[in-house]
């Protein structure tokens, strides 16, 4: 009769691929049949209480490298990509999907991996789709728009850098904060330098010397940030750039600015451990202003943070998040929202996204409708950044927090529902006819001549598409 024991298969072939061993090799070690350790593999044969301590015994190892932390993530993932329209003639219930994952391991990464090159795919045709019909044809790979590609097709959550960070944050706290965890672990003095000094540099790295530089100028928020982001590149660089070889990027530029976000990921999520600031979001109802202070974050990085809670089984409220200067241009864009905002040419002037400048460091709220009957719940404030001292310039930029009106009654900004602004996701797209903010005519709609009579609306054109 077979003894009882727990099923390890892909988790006890990757122990043995980390330690460089063939089966036959593990099987010597460990005393039983080669054919014996590729049932187990297989999850034929389950991993007996002898076997666990022989194998703790003869590679020295804890237990827990056993445990199967990402079984949850995954089983979330799969169950998400599931629900997208393309299967939805295909009737795959949650415990199907859980049947899956737990006998073919190996078959729902793949297809995860599939789908994630799918989503990435779908969204680079989309952005060529607008080229040719906003400007014409691409003169060239956009490295910006691979990385929002890449963020895009994941919802901007990284699970694995997450759970590091998380751990991360807890040895950085015992060790009293970045700048003595930087000493004790790495003997990295960290020195804060005039602006003169650092050379139009706000982080330096020296390795020659053993300092980590910070411009004296930053907030106790920047540096905190920098210093967290030096830290991913000292401990977790290649982990990142594992991730990054997931991607599809045209250029060299694409791949190194895809590295710089996941970056800024981690040490967004270092300041911000996954958990407690989950935990803190929804005790203060999403308030930006009063979670940044807890966290001695700022407006952005908080705002930031919130679009990357999707972890599968401790979800927040998805975001989109925008980051505008006074002229239009974007400098940031992350979706967990599914919000269609264009990926080329301008956004609606309507959108109060463009008019916060006029209000300084005031949030001001909006109910948002799409042409297509849509609607969602806008938050926008003005950042900024720079300054510091005197004759240090200031860069003023506007960032918007958007999410779907079903959730804005859990957003302590939430306010009864008023009748909602008309916006277009951009002009070239917008077939609403009286709009005098267009700056230009719909694709498809053929422009009215105003011999006899000219529209308060800046074109005027005719009803058929």
């Amino acid at each position: 009769m077979e003894k009882h024991g727990v099923y390890l298969g892909p988790r006890l072939r990757r122990l043995r691929k980390d330690l460089g061993l063939t089966q036959a090799m593990m099987a010597s070690d460990l005393e039983v049949s080669p054919s014996y350790v590729a049932l187990m593999e297989g999850n034929q044969r389950p991993v007996t209480a002898e076997l666990l301590l022989r194998l703790a015994r003869t590679y020295k190892i804890d237990m827990s490298v056993l445990a199967d932390d990402s079984t949850p993530e995954l089983l979330g993932r799969l169950q998400s990509t599931i629900k997208d329209p393309i299967f939805a003639d295909i009737e795959i219930s949650p415990l199907e999907a859980a049947d899956v994952l737990s006998s073919f391991p190996g078959f729902a990464e793949a297809m995860l991996r599939l789908y994630t090159a799918y989503k990435e795919e779908q969204l680079a045709l989309a952005d060529q789709r607008q080229v040719a019909l906003d400007r014409g044809p691409d003169e060239g790979s956009d490295p910006v728009s691979d990385v929002r590609r890449f963020l895009a097709a994941r919802r901007n959550c990284f699970p694995g850098l997450d759970a590091a960070a998380e751990k991360m944050a807890g040895a950085v706290t015992e060790a009293g904060g970045l700048t003595n965890y930087f000493m004790q672990r790495h003997t990295l003095r960290v020195r804060r330098i005039p602006p003169e000094i650092m050379s139009g540099s706000v982080r330096r790295l020296d390795r020659h010397r053993r300092e980590v530089l910070l411009d004296d100028c930053l907030d106790t928020a920047s540096q905190n940030f920098q210093l967290a982001q030096q830290l991913a590149y000292v401990e977790f660089d290649e982990e990142i750039g594992k991730i990054v070889q997931e991607g599809t990027f045209a250029t060299e530029s694409a791949r190194r600015l895809a590295h710089r976000a996941l970056a800024g990921y981690f040490a967004a999520a270092v300041v911000m451990p996954y958990k407690s600031f989950a935990k803190v979001v929804e005790a203060r109802r999403y308030d930006v202003e009063a979670i940044a202070r807890q966290f001695s974050t700022s407006f952005e990085q908080t705002a930031h943070r919130l679009t990357t809670l999707q972890k599968p089984g401790q979800e927040r409220i998805p975001f989109f998040f925008i980051r505008v200067d006074p002229a239009g241009n974007v400098s940031k864009r992350l979706d967990s929202a599914n919000f269609p905002f264009a990926r080329h040419g301008g956004g609606c002037p309507v959108w109060t996204l463009h008019q916060v400048f006029s209000t300084p460091r005031t949030v001001v709220t909006q109910w948002l409708e799409l042409p297509d009957g849509q609607q969602f719940f806008s938050i926008a404030r003005t950042v900024s950044s720079g300054g510091g001292t005197f004759g240090v310039p200031r860069v003023d930029r506007a960032v918007a927090l958007v999410c779907e009106a079903k959730y804005a009654e859990r957003l302590i900004y939430y306010r009864q529902p008023v009748t909602p602004t008309p916006i277009g996701i951009t002009c070239r797209l917008c077939q609403r006819d009286n709009c005098r903010h267009r700056s230009e005519p719909p694709i498809g709609r053929q422009i009215l001549p105003d011999y006899y009579r000219r529209t308060d609306a800046p074109f005027g054109f005719s009803d058929q598409i």
